[in-house]
């Protein structure tokens, strides 16, 4: 009987993929960035200089000497900066809005706190190098369904599998702060009525959720126990008492408006539970609060209007330089849509937008970077050019903050990644067309 050639072909192909296998798995390449005008963020801007990257890590920065090993790429005086990090997103969770299937944003239920954002990412997402084009190298993303929506990541923008790409998880534990405002106008006794008892619906399931991860920690803790293991309160675990060795995770509160966010600091207070403010629109408001109780602000998108009609059309231009002046630690984002997801590329522009309605440059450029870092929790990794860090940054033909400016090139822990996206893929394959 004649052996089934099936185990010899694929033999003969794994041992042809083994070279193309190991040089994709090989450690990045030493090499050195000469002639660079390096942004360290950390510090102030170095012209000239040489960057030098070993493993995946910046080994030098400064007037140095190029290493005989090195592959020397010279920037010719051009602009090197830490990759932007889009501090609050969907990318790679969500694709096309119109098509279920690639919106990863939702689940059933409005408590899931064992939700984790990088399972469900998609390395694949042609949103992803669109982003890349913009400088933003790095992403924090949640999940967006409920009232307490799971925990997130910070992922880098390029890998072949999520745990590739995550760079910490869990980040924070999410919690989608329900509406305080019911509208009286027009509307009926009962109506009112209703809308009152949803509201404190939602909030009595978000202190239930708490109360019964306490009683199931309490619960586990017991040598007398019997209480199986629910993976539902073990991801709460590190929120409100964490074990031996575990670190503690914050709760990112989701709110907009003062109400909100006065409720939601009043029952973080109660809970005994750190918090960042995510979206804050009406965070000015209580400025002096948050700063006072060292809550940094996740700010939402620059481009939007007013929530009020009486108020100034500039209100969330001014929102970033407001928290700064008051001393409130801030950052970045796009905002969670997937509208936002697909025009990540532009988070560098909200940051623009601020600096021209009162936040300095050097604040800007620090909200997008290092101070984005610092809410995540990963700052030892990134958000400054800094010995010792990954080499994640990307190269610029102008300042950054400069509507003009345009990323050349880009790396991510040391390697190279694609700079380009979709539509100019699409904009060159079209002019290059065939002409008669």
């Amino acid at each position: 009987m004649k052996r089934p050639l099936l185990p010899v072909t694929l033999a003969l192909a794994l041992a042809l993929a083994a070279p193309a296998l190991a040089q994709e798995a090989r450690a990045p390449e030493t090499f050195a960035l000469t002639d660079a005008h390096v942004h360290p963020v950390s510090g102030p801007a170095i012209a000239g200089a040489t960057v030098i990257v070993r493993g995946g890590k910046i080994r030098a920065i400064g007037k140095v000497a190029v290493p005989g090993d090195a592959h020397q790429i010279d920037l010719g005086g051009a602009h090197l900066y830490p990759g932007l990090i889009d501090a609050d997103t969907v990318l790679g969770l969500a694709e096309i809005g119109s098509v279920e299937g690639t919106r990863d944003t939702r689940e059933v239920g409005r408590i899931n706190p064992n939700l984790r954002a990088e399972v469900a990412l998609n390395p694949d997402s042609h949103l992803l190098p669109v982003a890349r084009t913009g400088g933003v190298l790095l992403a924090h993303i949640a999940a967006r369904s409920g009232l307490i929506a799971g925990t997130s990541a910070v992922i880098e923008t390029q890998g072949w599998t999520y745990e590739d790409m995550t760079l910490r998880s869990p980040v924070f534990l999410h919690v989608r702060w329900p509406t305080m405002n019911v509208a009286r106008q027009g509307k009926s006794k009962d109506e009112v009525a209703e809308a009152l008892a949803k509201r404190e619906e939602a909030l009595a399931a978000i202190r239930g959720a708490f109360r019964e991860a306490r009683a199931y920690v309490a619960a586990r803790r017991s040598p007398t126990s019997t209480r199986a293991r629910d993976l539902k309160w073990e991801a709460m675990r590190p929120v409100i008492a964490p074990a031996r060795g575990q670190r503690r995770v914050k709760v990112a509160v989701h709110a907009e408006t003062q109400a909100q966010i006065e409720a939601a600091l009043e029952w973080a207070s109660d809970e005994k539970v750190a918090v960042v403010l995510v979206g804050g629109a009406d965070a000015w408001r209580l400025a002096q609060k948050l700063r006072d109780r060292r809550i940094p602000v996740i700010l939402g998108r620059t481009f939007r209007l007013p929530r009020r009609a009486h108020e100034a059309l500039d209100t969330p231009y001014a929102l970033a330089g407001r928290l700064h002046q008051a001393g409130v630690q801030i950052a970045f984002s796009t905002g969670g849509s997937g509208f936002s997801a697909a025009n990540a590329r532009n988070l560098r522009l909200h940051a623009a937008a601020a600096v021209g309605h009162g936040l300095p440059r050097s604040a800007a450029l620090r909200a997008l970077t290092l101070g984005a870092a610092e809410i995540l929790g990963v700052q030892n990794r990134v958000g400054s050019l800094e010995v010792g860090k990954d080499a994640t940054f990307f190269v610029c033909d102008k300042d950054v903050l400069d509507d003009a400016a345009q990323v050349t090139r880009a790396w991510i822990g040391g390697r190279e990644v694609k700079a380009r996206g979709k539509q100019l893929d699409l904009y060159e394959r079209y002019r290059n067309r065939p002409r008669r």
